[in-house]
């Protein structure tokens, strides 16, 4: 069998060495038709910092001074349209916010700016926002919740759910 039959198999396939555990997605780069639009977005309502912007093709934002956590740019999607439904690529990125109080000031920031959600769900190990920015791409917006908290099988293996969460007492944490 070739490595690309091997890649079309339905059947998961072990890997042969796990990862190194210390792995981590270091950045996001998206594609997006208005670089001040996205900028507007992405700094003035979520609070990312600008770290360097190359005129109106390309910019570099962060949390708490890495050199960039989310890349944006016009590069081949200048005026361009969202993806059609029933499309592959991006389903969502994730921001990860340290805290259950990061996470209402995160609320509190898209209810200012009266950005609708999606969705927000419980999940059991954390707790998540859902919306789209203003090119259509998806985002979630969560916190963890402490290991010792998340919900487990009696095999020991992971319960993930997907219940409503508490809009309300989420705000209430807010600092």
């Amino acid at each position: 069998m070739s490595s690309v039959e091997a890649l079309k198999s339905p059947e998961p396939q072990a890997a042969p060495r796990p990862i190194d555990p210390g792995t981590r997605i270091g950045h996001v780069h998206l594609k997006v038709a208005d670089l001040d639009r996205a900028l507007a977005f992405y700094c003035g309502v979520l609070g990312f910092a600008l770290m360097q912007r190359y005129g109106d093709d390309a910019a570099f934002l962060s949390a708490g001074g890495y050199h960039h956590h989310i890349g944006l740019n016009t590069w081949s999607s200048k005026g361009g349209q969202p993806p059609a439904p029933g499309t592959t690529g991006l389903f969502h990125l994730a921001i990860l916010y340290p805290s259950r109080a990061a996470l209402a000031d995160a609320l509190k920031r898209l209810v200012d700016a009266q950005v609708p959600l999606d969705g927000a769900s419980d999940h059991g190990a954390s707790e998540a926002l859902y919306l789209h920015d203003p090119d259509g791409n998806g985002i979630e917006l969560y916190r963890d919740r402490d290991e010792a908290e998340w919900p487990r099988n009696p095999d020991g293996t992971l319960a993930i759910q997907t219940r409503p969460l508490d809009l309300r007492s989420l705000t209430s944490a807010a600092d």
